[in-house]
């Protein structure tokens, strides 16, 4: 028992986690109809940047100035390479969205020499509580709370703001919404910079289970979190919270089984199983093509 309420609380925190930078990706697309590869660095970006400015700074100084640059850096992505390319093709801006991603690799590489980097200790997240006679990190708790209360905050700023509203308005039609005056450079940018807020905040949480970081850190998560939004439906929120529940939960009890090793394979035969039968996704909606 105290076993699968340990393996059970793990795949929540798991698929909070996964949560955090699956909204990042599900926002952009609905937006821009853009899968934003470079995300899943941006997260791993965020946790170099919290070794780095930890070992000189205090941590009540270190986390808010992660979280401030992790934004910029999101925000910078977003205007030096996507914003030229708005009126290009899309695979022109998904080639760039690779090299972007390849760039940060890169980049990290050359600043940590390839070597991989321990996070920091966070008081409070990284000590141990015990609950129903299993033992985990306060983390595994906080985790889907905060993801919660973020979520909501979330769906409180585009329905009930001005800057949600025109979100809303630019991901249903892009062209009527420009020419309707709402300002797509500020709405894009917008965009990147929660998603890239949301990240900054998933990798605190994540990186303080698994502390070690290298250049492509941010890769598998990323890509399972991608996998998450595609499988509740991406362009939908709640859809992405949800499948990435789902596949962190489901994660962590193969971890747990003597099928390890399948561990993330099962993600992706879950995805086309979830695609084969609803190519949508569980909360995605069927569009339709103007003529």
């Amino acid at each position: 028992m105290e076993f699968a309420i340990s393996i059970l609380l793990s795949g929540i925190s798991v698929g909070g986690q996964y949560a955090l930078i699956a909204i990042g990706y599900t926002l952009v697309y609905g937006i821009l109809r853009l899968i934003n590869f470079a995300h899943g660095d941006v997260f791993m970006a965020a946790g170099l940047m919290m070794v780095y400015l930890s070992a000189s700074l205090p941590l009540s100084v270190s986390v808010p100035l992660m979280v401030i640059l992790t934004v910029a850096l999101g925000f910078a992505i977003e205007r030096i390479a996507y914003k030229p390319l708005r009126s290009a093709p899309r695979m022109s801006v998904m080639i760039s969205a690779i090299g972007v991603s390849y760039l940060l690799q890169n980049l990290a590489t050359y600043v940590t020499g390839g070597l991989p980097q321990m996070y920091p200790s966070i008081p409070g997240l990284s000590a141990s509580v015990t609950i129903m006679g299993a033992t985990t990190k306060w983390v595994t708790v906080v985790t889907p709370v905060l993801v919660v209360i973020l979520v909501v905050a979330l769906t409180q700023l585009i329905d009930h703001t001005k800057v949600g509203m025109a979100m809303r308005a630019v991901s249903r039609d892009f062209e009527t919404a420009q020419l309707m005056g709402i300002k797509i450079n500020s709405v894009i940018s917008a965009t990147f910079i929660i998603g890239s807020f949301l990240a900054a905040v998933g990798s605190v949480l994540y990186f303080t289970n698994y502390r070690s970081i290298v250049p492509l850190s941010g890769a598998m998560p990323g890509l399972k979190a991608f996998v998450a939004a595609v499988f509740g439906g991406i362009g939908s929120i709640p859809g992405a919270v949800i499948g990435a529940f789902l596949i962190g939960i489901c994660e962590t009890i193969i971890k747990g089984s003597n099928w390890t090793v399948f561990s993330d394979a099962f993600t992706f035969a879950l995805l086309i199983v979830v695609l084969v039968t609803k190519p949508t996704g569980l909360f995605g909606e069927k569009a339709t093509d103007k003529v």
